[in-house]
């Protein structure tokens, strides 16, 4: 080999080497990505799959980067019209996770309040497109929506429709986080032929670890008797924890952990 080649390979090597710690320290190396997505080992297409959705994404980093740091695929669901939205909604893109918007909706309770960038019951057709247009531009990255809160606006029939139209047109899916019995959203939109799905079980109602555990166990059994299940959780230290300790337990089951965007159907 000649002086110049072994010159020319050892600086393509410094550079390759160089672009791989520069693309780890940023999150977008295609390394670190593989190793989030390797939590699944697909053996065949009937293999059971659960999806995480961590919801409330918006207010703290530090409590974002627990979940990011499990090394797993999770869905973040992002609040509109928080100070630090866009720069949430850029990390956890960087890190390879899939975004939804995290819609405000009108609870029954009427002490709640949803937060900025709400739907209400009554709401004319224009305020709802506005205002679904304006959220889903303030969340870059988003691919799919979920209600925050809406135990009443998901029960009214007229007011979710014309919601999910905006969806549908978006070409984005939707997600019922089924924060009622009486939610018409996952009905309404099958009819709107709009790709959707629904919760099955919130991780975190009682925020401790040892229960959210328990919660991530029955989820685990839900997807081995129906083929698939979706998780609904918070930005709860505990809940992080208890996703680690789940992870690391299954580690070698037949269960495989995937974005919501795999279970979606229409």
């Amino acid at each position: 080999m000649t002086e110049n080649r072994k010159i020319m390979d050892r600086r393509n090597f410094l550079i390759k080497c160089a672009s791989f710690m520069a693309g780890s320290l940023i999150g977008l190396n295609s390394f670190s990505k593989a190793f989030a997505y390797g939590k699944c080992k697909e053996k065949s297409l009937f293999q059971p799959r659960i999806s995480l959705i961590i919801d409330d994404i918006g207010y703290s980093f530090t409590r974002t980067r627990r979940f990011l740091e499990i090394g797993a695929p999770i869905t973040f669901a992002i609040l509109p019209r928080l100070p630090n939205t866009h720069d949430h909604a850029r990390e956890i893109h960087a890190h390879g996770h899939e975004i939804m918007l995290h819609q405000p909706m009108e609870p029954y309770n009427s002490n709640l309040d949803p937060g900025p960038g709400a739907l209400y019951v009554g709401d004319g057709t224009g305020r709802i497109v506005r205002i679904m247009e304006e959220n889903l531009s303030d969340v870059p990255f988003a691919i799919g929506v979920n209600n925050h809160m809406g135990s009443k606006f998901t029960s009214c029939q007229k007011e979710i429709k014309e919601t999910l139209m905006v969806i549908k047109e978006r070409d984005l899916f939707f997600v019922d986080s089924l924060t009622s019995s009486h939610s018409m959203a996952y009905r309404t939109a099958k009819k709107l032929q709009l790709a959707t799905a629904c919760r099955n079980i919130f991780l975190d109602d009682d925020p401790s670890e040892s229960v959210i555990l328990s919660q991530l166990v029955k989820l685990k059994r839900y997807a081995f008797a129906y083929g698939h299940a979706i998780g609904i959780g918070h930005p709860y230290t505990e809940t992080a924890k208890a996703i680690g300790r789940f992870m690391r337990s299954n580690e070698e089951s037949d269960l495989c952990l995937v974005h919501i965007s795999k279970l979606i159907r229409t």
